[in-house]
């Protein structure tokens, strides 16, 4: 049994490789992480900040490979264009874009206030 969730992991982190490898928008979502925690660092923002950081980063790294996993799905079961295949992909692509607004705005609410004493005193 153990081996089976040793090998269950494998797979994981093998999808999760494929994303980073593959799909151009996880690289660009992996650049923002990499960008965001370094300004953790550098504001040195509170515990409660992290974990909000470190769940906004996570869901969008998991709706990046839901998406990822339902293009590959919907390819394979509509090869041809069919309007409801594409309209699955838009969703998915939808819900990944709410998710990465989100973090952004939960961003921008964290750093906004920092930037601003930085650079402005305020």
């Amino acid at each position: 049994m153990l081996k089976r969730r040793i090998r269950s992991f494998k797979f994981a982190f093998t999808g999760i490789g494929e994303i980073f490898k593959n799909q151009p928008n996880a690289k660009i979502h992996f650049i923002a992480a990499i960008l965001v925690i370094a300004l953790g660092f550098v504001f040195k923002i509170s515990a409660t900040e992290w974990c909000l950081l470190i769940l906004a980063i996570a869901g969008v790294t998991a709706a990046e490979a839901f998406n990822t996993a339902l293009e590959h799905l919907t390819n394979l079961v509509s090869p041809e264009y069919h309007p409801l295949a594409g309209k699955t992909k838009d969703a998915a692509a939808g819900g990944v874009l709410l998710m990465a607004i989100g973090a952004a705005l939960l961003g921008l609410i964290i750093f906004l206030p920092k930037i601003m004493v930085l650079f402005f005193g305020i």
